[in-house]
């Protein structure tokens, strides 16, 4: 266990009354340049130019270039160069970078705990720059600091919040006859059939892109697991309760469900992340489960990017029983050795401006992590915020206490789908990942 979930045993109950909104953390892909050296140049003008390098995910390239253009007419004397890799590839070969010393003076940061790259993994090895003392870090929602922050310092940089729930076509419900999201699983099931009945694939699932086949258990799970034990995660890291014993295996049922009634597109384990979005914007499939922070990827790919919207995964057939997953989104932080650390920093403290934070928040659909009377939250998120008050809990993994469950649920997920294993299989391989 680590000191960071040591410190961060706060009630959910807590977590959920102090949250100023929701959540995700999520993925993209791009292939990119991992070039992590660091160098000077000289100017045009004659004056030297420090350059940084950044590498992120995907979802993290519009309110980069945004604004890495407003520091470099605020600060011409710093250059920062931005690079995009798939999820995979960061928890790999940053993580690597990181722990040989060459790593890049900036780069993606998870919250909490639970992946590689995650900010309790990276930060407790010694490889993160303390931000503590920028101003921005004493504004920190209290139910956040534990995705942020470890043994009290703050370590993260993240924009806000967001939200997993389907991301739907609008035009392709009415044309199927369908009024309004379901607000019950009988009602979801129920709206599935419709759609199928139309002629459209009800769900796009690109589960051969690892990260988006969590997602629907992460989108189920609140409501077959917490809205029952609202302290499940302290129980589980207690060693008081497992996966296999909890509502994980009814998730992992009604995720099969889907795909036994033909709810899924064909061969979601061959599809990827961007074709789900590109049948979901092109109206070929009436939905997918995502993040909210991927919605502008949709939006993009359609012709109409206001015939996109969000709505809450319902996970039990009482709609007041129905909660939904919610996290701080995918940041970034400074590494701790590298050569430029002090202009890393500085360009965080940026960041951290609240102008720039609802910049960046506006650009992923994201809840801004503060708020002011400038700050805008998408409509598409709307319906997901009646749910904040008490019907919310982190994304799962947030809480894990090592790296290994979450690349496990992955495969176990492809298994499944696979046929080539069984829910008390996969539960298994999850709880022996979850005691390492």
């Amino acid at each position: 266990m680590t000191d960071l979930l040591h410190h961060a045993r706060v009630s959910r109950g807590q977590f959920l009354r102090m949250m100023g909104g929701l959540a995700a953390a999520t993925l993209a892909t791009t292939a990119c340049s991992t070039r992590p050296e660091t160098t000077a140049t000289t100017g045009g003008g004659g004056g030297a130019t420090t350059e940084l390098k950044f590498i992120g995910v995907a979802d993290q390239k519009t309110p980069m270039d945004e604004l890495t253009a407003a520091y470099a007419k605020a600060t011409p004397a710093v250059r920062i160069t931005a690079s995009y890799a798939p999820t995979d590839q960061v928890q790999t070969s940053v993580r690597t970078q990181l722990g040989a010393g060459n790593a890049p003076d900036l780069h993606v940061v998870f919250p909490g705990n639970g992946s590689a790259m995650s900010m309790t993994q990276i930060a407790q090895a010694g490889l993160l720059a303390d931000l503590s003392a920028q101003p921005w870090t004493q504004t920190i929602p209290a139910g956040f600091k534990p995705a942020f922050q470890l043994d009290g310092k703050t370590y993260l940089y993240s924009a806000g919040s967001s939200v997993i729930g389907a991301v739907y076509n609008k035009k392709v419900f009415q044309q199927a006859g369908i009024d309004a999201p379901p607000t019950t699983w009988s009602e979801f099931l129920a709206v599935c059939d419709k759609l199928k009945k139309a002629g459209v694939t009800p769900i796009a699932l690109g589960a051969q892109t690892p990260w988006v086949t969590q997602l629907i258990t992460y989108a189920l799970v609140p409501s077959t697991v917490y809205a029952k034990d609202p302290t499940f995660d302290d129980k589980q890291l207690a060693g008081q309760a497992t996966f296999a014993d909890s509502g994980w295996r009814q998730a992992m049922e009604m995720y099969l469900e889907l795909q036994k009634r033909g709810y899924f597109n064909d061969k979601p384990n061959g599809t990827t992340f961007e074709q789900q979005t590109s049948m979901v914007a092109t109206g070929k499939a009436a939905m997918a489960v995502q993040v909210s922070a991927v919605l502008p990827d949709f939006r993009k790919a359609a012709s109409s990017p206001d015939d996109l919207s969000m709505f809450p995964l319902p996970g039990a057939d009482d709609a007041a029983q129905v909660w939904i997953p919610a996290g701080v989104v995918v940041g970034l932080g400074a590494s701790a050795k590298g050569r430029n650390a002090e202009q890393a920093k500085a360009f965080i403290d940026f960041l951290g401006r609240q102008e720039n934070i609802n910049a960046w928040a506006k650009a992923i659909a994201a809840i801004p992590l503060t708020q002011d009377a400038s700050s805008t939250i998408d409509p598409a998120v709307q319906s997901f915020l009646p749910f904040t008050k008490d019907r919310a809990v982190p994304f799962m993994d947030q809480r894990w206490p090592n790296a290994e469950v979450q690349p496990v649920h992955f495969a176990v997920v492809q298994e499944l789908l696979a046929g080539e294993s069984t829910i008390d299989e996969a539960l298994k391989k999850m709880d022996e990942a979850y005691r390492k």
